[in-house]
């Protein structure tokens, strides 16, 4: 299926957890977020708050998820790849797996890094959210960090002869999320992403507890939380997420800086 019919807005959900939009406003569009996971379940873990308060901004957001967990020793791949699919539809995201090398075996390939590349070409995101590529827990993590740092690249290269059908693109931003604490980038500073609203956490929690067969294992949606809110107190607010700017963010002017995080 190709990704502009992936794009396009579903039938609403009966579910009780769905986004609440309220009246309709007009709002500025918003280019598409593409989010990449190396497992089913990392998007959700790593950074579904943020997908969940981009979809309620009227953002279109789509994952590409690299294997099935078919490594993992909770759940099979079937299991994981509805899962996947219903987490997905809690946040508002669309979603495809993505074949590579499969789970634990991922390599760095530029083979890879292009498929990735056009993946970016057809979307056309202006931002673009992936794993750490700091080295963690699991080493498809930062694998697929580096890949996707390097397909950001080769998306804007005109003469890519394996991409001449597709024409370049430059996204907006490149930033990393870390699935666990190891893997937040030392020697970054993150930008915090208020996720604070109750709509928010609803669907970022039912989102995380679809993966059912990875929270019987370890409650993983109180790690998650219990990071959220730690960094929320660092910001002064509810809860927040970090994200790690691959490159210096930019600002047209002082107004768009936001305000600095010392509220602890």
């Amino acid at each position: 299926m190709p990704l502009t019919d992936l794009m396009k807005p579903g039938p609403k959900s009966k579910n009780k957890l769905a986004l609440h939009r309220g009246p309709e406003r007009r709002r500025p569009t918003l280019r598409p977020l593409l989010a990449f996971g190396a497992h089913p379940d990392d998007i959700e873990f790593g950074c579904g708050g943020v997908v969940a308060q981009e979809t309620q901004l009227g953002r279109k957001v789509h994952f590409a998820v690299c294997s099935r967990g078919e490594a993992g020793t909770h759940g099979t791949p079937k299991q994981r790849t509805a899962e996947a699919k219903k987490a997905a539809a809690l946040l508002g995201a669309t979603l495809e797996f993505i074949e590579l090398d499969g789970d634990s075996h991922l390599e760095m390939r530029s083979a890879h890094a292009i498929k990735l590349a056009g993946i970016i070409r057809q979307l056309r995101p202006e931002v673009v959210l992936a794993p750490s590529p700091v080295e963690n827990q699991h080493p498809d993590h930062s694998r697929l960090g580096k890949l996707v740092r390097d397909a950001t690249r080769l998306a804007r290269y005109g003469g890519l002869k394996e991409l001449r059908r597709q024409p370049p693109h430059a996204i907006g931003r490149l930033f990393f999320y870390a699935v666990t604490p190891e893997a937040e980038p030392p020697d970054i500073s993150p930008i915090l992403i208020n996720v604070s609203a109750p709509e928010i956490i609803a669907a970022w929690t039912a989102a995380m507890k679809a993966h059912a067969s990875q929270t019987s294992a370890r409650n993983y949606v109180e790690l998650q939380l219990a990071r959220a809110r730690l960094a929320g107190m660092r910001a002064g607010t509810g809860h927040a997420i970090a994200l790690f700017p691959n490159e210096p963010p930019v600002f047209d002017s002082l107004t768009a800086t936001g305000r600095g995080a010392g509220r602890f």
